[in-house]
């Protein structure tokens, strides 16, 4: 008697911690692997060598239609800046980051960032982006 009421306990115990388990993975936003509603249009670019030979300067103009999404990427070989104009922009990071940026507000995406974005709003965003690449 005593050993099925411990037994109840630890199959209920098991129970709410696989819960919350469940919970909190149910809860986290995979990040998105194809990019939707979003153009990205190059405006210039400028050769960067012979100092930074095989590198370009690029400056972006990206628009991102309403429910528009930039899919999970990674900057560790091309730094870069988003300038706002327009809209307001979610920026998203493994582990819960989620972060709005509106009109002349800047993204700064150093080489240790890893994102994407959204546009959650009925409107269009139009961001600026300077980066440096590899053509």
């Amino acid at each position: 008697m005593v050993r099925s009421k411990w037994f109840v306990c630890l199959v209920g115990v098991c129970a709410l911690a696989a819960g919350f388990g469940l919970g909190s993975a149910v809860g986290q936003q995979s990040p998105p692997t194809e990019n939707k509603g979003l153009d990205a249009k190059i405006e210039s670019t400028i050769d960067l060598g012979p100092d930074f030979a095989g590198h370009q300067l690029r400056l972006r103009t990206i628009t991102f239609e309403p429910g528009g999404v930039a899919a999970f990427h990674s900057h560790k070989d091309r730094p870069a800046f988003a300038y706002v104009l327009q809209g307001t922009l979610t920026e998203l990071r493994q582990g819960g980051y989620e972060k709005r940026v509106s009109p002349g507000e800047v993204i700064t995406e150093s080489r240790d960032v890893q994102h994407w974005a959204e546009n959650r709003s009925g409107a269009k965003v139009v961001l600026v982006g300077v980066d440096i690449v590899k053509p």
